[in-house]
């Protein structure tokens, strides 16, 4: 077994570190932790402390069952856990910001002694990501980065931390009523080459930020579609790049697959990510993730090294 994990480790180290000059090299800072790219793609855990997010909605709304939850998806290998206490499904309705803190507070403060792994918290929320930062978050996963004041990004700055910048139209009461593009890939593209200048005025660093196309996020399923095929020309914003499509509704509208059977066509997608570059795959199935990134990226390893 220890040949097959050398082996795997001597690919990974080639198709990620090939004579890699320093100005080729993208960094993504998040308060104490630092990661340079290019490395092994990272597996962000979901851990949804909710009664009604739209894949796993009230299994871990419990603070116990959420931090076991959490712990057994670092134990299968995810390197970042992503806490979210509002659910931003479609159609989903708004809640406080007393209730989204008690959801989420506590598993944040239960598991920073216990994770070497940074936390995200998912919120669209200024003062929930402050209280989170305090809590021991690191990182702040913003679906709402097309909003217009700087209040978040200010928090973001204030602590260092590190920013998901995620594309979206709407809310998630409106998002999907009938979403239009002249062109989804440039219209995404031009909305993070804005985003960066608005949020270095905000006092965000570029190191800071990762970007999200927002797949389902105010798109139909042409225009998720169009987005996937196309992550590759992301890459020349010089970010690292997150995908998040474990079980979205647009697999089902494709394949017809209920909830419970969407993981194969999550991770085809993931694996297609790994293959154009993208460093970030949220999920919530971390140990099947963590089995197809591995393998992709080995096998990118070898084709590279036949040249």
């Amino acid at each position: 077994m220890r040949g097959r994990t050398d082996a795997l480790g001597d690919l990974l180290k080639s198709v990620h570190n090939p004579f890699v000059s320093e100005a080729s090299k993208i960094i993504f800072r998040a308060r104490r932790f630092e990661f340079v790219f290019p490395r092994p793609s990272l597996v962000m855990g979901i851990v949804n402390v909710t009664p009604d997010s739209f894949s796993d909605g009230g299994k871990f709304l419990d603070a116990d069952a959420a931090v076991a939850h959490a712990l057994e998806l670092v134990g299968q290998g995810a390197e970042i856990l992503d806490i979210g206490g509002e659910s931003t499904r479609p159609g989903a309705q708004p809640i406080s910001e007393a209730e989204e803190l008690r959801r989420v507070l506590p598993v944040i403060e239960r598991l920073v002694p216990q994770v070497r792994v940074p936390l995200s918290i998912d919120t669209m929320k200024p003062a929930v990501a402050r209280a989170a930062l305090q809590a021991g978050a690191s990182i702040v996963n913003d679906v709402a980065a097309y909003r217009e004041d700087d209040a978040m990004w200010k928090v973001v700055a204030e602590f260092g931390a590190g920013y998901i910048c995620m594309h979206a139209r709407g809310t998630p009461q409106t998002m999907q009523a009938n979403p239009v593009y002249a062109d989804v890939v440039r219209e995404v593209g031009d909305f993070f080459c804005a985003r960066l200048k608005r949020m270095k005025a905000g006092g965000v660093r570029a190191d800071q930020v990762v970007l999200d196309v927002g797949i389902g996020f105010g798109k139909t399923l042409e225009h998720n579609l169009q987005l996937l095929a196309a992550l590759r020309s992301f890459k020349t914003l010089r970010r690292p790049l997150l995908l998040g499509v474990s079980r979205k509704s647009f697999i089902g509208k494709l394949l017809g697959t209920k909830l419970a059977a969407r993981l194969p066509a999550s991770l085809a997608c993931a694996t297609l990510a790994v293959e154009s570059g993208v460093q970030f795959i949220r999920t919530h199935n971390v140990a099947e993730t963590v089995q197809a990134v591995r393998m992709t990226e080995a096998i990118v390893a070898a084709r590279c090294e036949r040249g």
